[in-house]
């Protein structure tokens, strides 16, 4: 286990000497972001009057066709936004792996040529995701571990897919089955890497959050007014920074990845020998 730990903090440290380089890979993830909340606004902000009205007249729950369509077409939009700043985070990327220069502009453009195949590729994610919802809705809790383990299977299925828009001239099925042949043949089922940088991260919000709690609560107990406003503020917008970095690292790893499973041999700083002792090959 700490063998694993420690190699993931050694991928974590070569992808962040990538972004290092280039800080302005975070614009995407930033941009996603931006984009995400403003469509989680667009569907709240008209549905909380029609929800507050159906409660008025003793309606609690909507039709459950119109819920699904809703939910749907949620995904969709969700899974489109993040596939498309993704594949152009990931275009960039792929030029940083061969030592060219791209810019944020570049990366659109890229994706923007790529998005109807992007678009058909989140319909198929916000079908496979609207499903698996809408059975464990109705199943029991079994049904729901079971459910939950199809959803991590799709998840890590459709890993390399982002990668795979970006560099090849396929469609969107062909982009999941080429997912799952590079996974298959290069590596094994654990997908350390990732999760390793995952739980770097997630290790260090904890933390964050722990201490800001505390000062937080010793603020209010010294009736430090200005410290007690400072410190939420202060930390939400560092969580938020950690998450932005925590998006590019990942997206730098996938591009990474993506270029050791097709046989690739340029890696940029990434040492191809961390890429593949981060998984475990298939016997």
């Amino acid at each position: 286990m700490f063998d694993r730990f420690e190699r993931s903090w050694d991928l974590a440290g070569a992808c962040m000497g990538l972004l290092w380089e280039d800080k302005s890979l975070l614009i995407f993830p930033l941009m996603s972001s931006i984009a995400m909340a403003l469509i989680v606004a667009s569907f709240a902000l008209p549905l909380f009057p029609l929800v507050t009205v159906m409660s008025a007249h003793g309606y609690t729950h909507s039709p459950d066709w119109l819920a699904y369509v809703g939910l749907f077409l949620f995904y969709w939009i969700q899974f489109t936004i993040v596939t498309f700043f993704n594949t152009a985070l990931v275009e960039v990327a792929m030029d940083r792996l061969d030592g060219q220069e791209a810019s944020t502009g570049d990366g659109l453009r890229r994706a923007w040529a790529r998005f109807p195949i992007i678009l058909a590729y989140a319909a198929i994610g916000a079908t496979v995701g609207t499903v698996l919802r809408a059975i464990g809705h109705r199943v029991g809790f079994i049904g729901r571990i079971v459910v939950g383990l199809v959803g991590f299977a799709w998840a890590v299925a459709t890993s390399l897919v982002v990668p795979v828009l970006a560099a090849e001239d396929v469609g969107p099925l062909e982009a999941v089955q080429r997912s799952v042949e590079l996974i298959k043949k290069a590596w094994g089922e654990d997908l350390i890497g990732n999760a390793g940088i995952g739980l770097v991260f997630g290790v260090v919000m904890v933390m964050l959050t722990f201490c800001g709690v505390l000062l937080f609560i010793a603020a209010l107990i010294a009736h430090a007014t200005a410290l007690a406003i400072l410190v939420p503020v202060v930390l939400v917008l560092t969580l938020c920074a950690l998450a932005l970095v925590h998006a590019t690292l990942a997206a730098l790893y996938s591009a990474a990845l993506y270029r050791y499973a097709s046989g690739e041999t340029k890696t940029g700083d990434i040492d191809p020998s961390l890429l593949e002792s981060a998984f475990r090959a298939r016997t």
